[in-house]
């Protein structure tokens, strides 16, 4: 299961063999981002290492996408915000945000990129979607960058969470 692969779980359903747990950040993802990749980015930064940056890692890397995962404390294969240059920015034309930086009411956060290199080759991707323009997705913006905020994952991931409650309910009402 994704779930496994991840090695992170966000939505549970009770079945008749107990509690099992799903990822349902993988199909959002990857469904809501597939339209804008077009095959034109080799490498993307991973901006957070906790379960939405795996999942988002896991499908970029079945997609083919080399991925630099970025971390306030970076472990192996991980590297920090402070090893960011400019120039480096360039090679990684495709920037997920993963952190719960610039959420409501947090508004004026955003990570510590340098944004400076991000211009209209880049897509931004903020997982964020409460504001629905992070201050992440407005840098980019301002710099003519194709961006996209998490509300379309957000309802994918609904959808799917509601399609597997209801198929443990149905095996649920069948079996009494």
């Amino acid at each position: 299961s994704s779930a496994e692969s991840v090695q992170a779980v966000n939505c549970v359903a009770r079945t008749p063999k107990g509690w099992v747990g799903y990822n349902t950040d993988v199909i959002g993802f990857e469904l809501s981002i597939i339209p804008f990749l077009e095959n034109r980015f080799e490498r993307a930064l991973v901006l957070g290492t906790g379960g939405a940056a795996k999942a988002a890692t896991y499908v970029l890397r079945k997609l083919g996408i080399h991925v630099l995962m970025v971390s306030r404390h970076p472990q192996a294969d991980q590297i920090a915000y402070t090893d960011l240059a400019t120039e480096g920015m360039k090679h990684f034309k495709l920037i997920i945000q993963c952190t719960p930086v610039g959420t409501s009411p947090n508004v004026d956060q955003k990570p510590s990129i340098p944004y400076d290199g991000i211009g209209p080759q880049h897509l931004l991707y903020d997982m964020v979607y409460n504001p629905s323009v992070t201050a992440f997705l407005h840098e980019g913006m301002k710099r003519g960058a194709q961006v996209m905020n998490g509300h379309q994952m957000l309802k994918i991931q609904a959808d799917k969470s509601w399609e597997i409650w209801r198929s443990f309910e149905i095996e649920r009402s069948q079996s009494q």
